[in-house]
């Protein structure tokens, strides 16, 4: 994919640049240069740093660092400094980090949150003071019908994403039997649920489990799965669970496939599987992978960080370079970058970002992939097309 831009940032263009004619970035009386009020700006990336899903919060914190790196490289009398907000994945956490964020007048936008359930508790906040929030992972639908005018999605919904999975269980693995779990997260439980519905009568059977490193002996669900026929597993909910619940039905002799979403899609989850247990398992994203991604940001990543960009690295970048387009167009205070943002057009290394009203990523642009662990590896299987 290639950026529309005025002019090039590592590669990638963002064709928001061109809006308001700015060359520079501006302060908010208009003036130029780094004494401006419109420089020394802050975003913040909101997600987990630590605990039991960090991996997916690292891959998008480190697209936000490079796309902040680039930025600062190529305005370097006006810089934008990253604020990097922990949640630790953990909802109760959410609220207390929000306000910190908001307390913080130079914070004028964030990347994220990261997950559904942490995005329910601190959207309120950010929508009650006004503060941008481009989540690049947080897929459950009704975040989008909370009436946030300040939430915005650069990836596809579940509503988006369970139907792709199913029609990768009903196509590609042609599964009578379905056994679906949940971690009775926001996220987790909203997959699991979209499931149901969509396969319908080919589901035999459903459980829960506890998530956020709550319960780690699965047994009583390996037996319900096994004794279900199910040829098919699908998991709504994160990697930490998923690989150990992968283990145990190995280790039963259940060897029907396991299908989870873009919370399972980090290595992770084979370390917590084993590789031989892990090997077949199907894992849907709307995030493309690297090599499919625009610009020179696989290469620019991996030069960066020392490794290849992981699940969400790309819509994190992207979700930052919107917010840092509105800021180079001297949209310096939080007013001005929501309106910014509600209006944006521009292609991305991930998409081609223009939102809806309530500020989910346009259907038009939204492209679900699955991978598939072979050899110990998470790889491309097949782009999902669309129903």
């Amino acid at each position: 994919m290639r950026q529309k831009l005025v002019r090039l940032v590592g590669g990638v263009a963002i064709a928001a640049l061109a809006l308001g004619g700015a060359t520079a970035c501006k302060s908010d009386s208009g003036s130029d240069g780094a004494s401006g009020d419109g420089c020394g700006k802050k975003i913040a990336f909101f997600g987990a740093l630590t605990g039991p899903a960090s991996a997916l919060g690292i891959n998008e914190n480190h697209g936000v660092e490079l796309a902040v790196e680039q930025y600062n490289k190529d305005n370097a009398d006006c810089k934008v400094t990253l604020v990097p907000l922990d949640s630790q994945g953990n909802p109760d956490q959410a609220p207390g980090l929000a306000q910190q964020a908001i307390d913080d007048e130079q914070i004028i936008g964030i990347v994220g949150p990261a997950f559904s359930g942490e995005s329910e508790a601190a959207n309120p906040f950010f929508a009650e003071a006004g503060l941008v929030h481009v989540t690049a992972s947080a897929t459950n639908p009704t975040l989008a019908d909370q009436g946030w005018k300040t939430f915005f999605r650069v990836v596809g919904n579940d509503f988006t994403q369970a139907p792709a999975a199913a029609w990768y269980i009903e196509n590609e693995l042609k599964a009578e039997k379905v056994y679906v779990i949940d971690d009775q997260s926001a996220y987790g439980a909203g997959l699991g649920d979209e499931i149901k519905k969509v396969l319908g009568a080919k589901v035999v059977g459903s459980d829960k489990v506890q998530g956020e490193g709550k319960q780690n002996d699965f047994s009583a669900t390996v037996t319900k799965v096994k004794s279900s026929g199910a040829t098919a597993i699908f998991y709504g909910g994160y990697y930490q669970e998923a690989g150990l619940i992968r283990k145990q039905l190995t280790a039963a002799g259940v060897t029907a496939t396991l299908v989870a979403a873009d919370g399972v899609n980090d290595a992770s989850y084979i370390e917590g599987a084993g590789a031989a247990a892990a090997e077949g398992s199907i894992l849907t994203c709307p995030c493309m992978p690297a090599s499919e991604t625009g610009g020179t940001f696989e290469e620019d990543y991996k030069a960066m960080h020392g490794t290849d960009p992981g699940t969400y690295s790309d819509t994190a970048f992207d979700a930052a370079n919107i917010l840092l387009a509105g800021i180079k167009a001297g949209n310096t205070d939080r007013a001005k970058l929501v309106e910014f943002v509600r209006g944006y057009t521009g292609q991305g290394v991930a998409a081609n970002h223009k939102f809806t009203e309530t500020g989910d990523l346009d259907p038009a642009s939204v492209r679900i992939w699955a991978y598939v662990v072979k050899d110990g590896k998470i790889v491309p299987a097949r782009e999902i097309p669309k129903s």
